[in-house]
């Protein structure tokens, strides 16, 4: 049952049921709040996010179905499997983490406008400093051309944004990710909202129901991981083709 988005306190955010969030706008929950570390926590694990723009007050979605790619289900197309024999591009985790994250933002506002405020980029900075943010780069000859970052909770990773500076550069990262992730023992990556671009790579339409469902199974008390994978581990794990 769909019932109006709350309005949330700044001194203590209570998100609602996900169940009550609309139909149309699809997946609106909640308004208001504050954008600290406790807080996007708080929401991932219940399968929330927040997605706005500056002055537009937070807004946080819980939409229905959810994109998702189990790991382990990414699709290679054949010109990915090309650049990634080539070895054109070299992948690191958790090396620019703010870089990836600028890069995002900046991107997104240029083409559609961000998300990525101020306050969203600060929060995220501390998650990375505490182990539960990450991010994948992406380079050649030593130059960042494309990256992703997100949030590792429990066996799930929930993917904020990519870009892409050269052709199939963030395409790669992701392949790095789900292969590592895979080997890990993650079972999931939360792309949030549908694309075609996202259903090209493997993802599917998750109905919300099974999707909470799996956070309470797979989206626990994990540890943080102050940093994941050095470079030359990357390479151990067989990450690129």
């Amino acid at each position: 049952m769909s019932l109006p988005p709350a309005w949330l306190d700044r001194a203590e955010v209570d998100f609602p049921d996900p169940s009550t969030a609309l139909r149309e706008p699809n997946g609106l929950l909640a308004i208001g709040g504050r954008l600290t570390p406790q807080t996007l926590i708080q929401a991932y694990r219940r399968g929330i996010f927040p997605w706005y723009e500056d002055p537009q007050p937070v807004l946080w979605w819980s939409p229905d179905p959810r994109a998702v790619i189990i790991t382990g289900q990414l699709h290679l197309s054949r010109s990915l499997r090309k650049t990634l024999r080539s070895g054109r591009f070299q992948v690191t985790f958790d090396r620019q983490f703010e870089q990836v994250i600028d890069n995002c933002a900046r991107l997104r506002k240029h083409r559609e406008g961000t998300w990525i405020t101020p306050e969203l980029r600060a929060a995220y900075l501390e998650l990375h400093e505490m182990g539960f943010a990450h991010s994948i780069e992406v380079t050649h000859r030593g130059r960042l051309q494309g990256g992703l970052y997100g949030l590792a909770l429990g066996k799930v990773f929930f993917g904020e944004s990519m870009f892409s500076l050269q052709a199939n550069a963030s395409k790669v990262g992701l392949f790095a990710l789900d292969a590592y992730l895979r080997h890990h023992g993650y079972q999931l990556i939360d792309c949030q909202v549908e694309s075609e671009h996202l259903r090209s790579m493997g993802a599917i339409a998750m109905p919300r129901e099974q999707f909470l469902k799996m956070l309470e199974r797979y989206a626990g008390d994990g540890n943080p991981q102050r940093r994941w994978q050095r470079p030359e581990e990357v390479a151990e794990l067989g990450l690129l083709l």
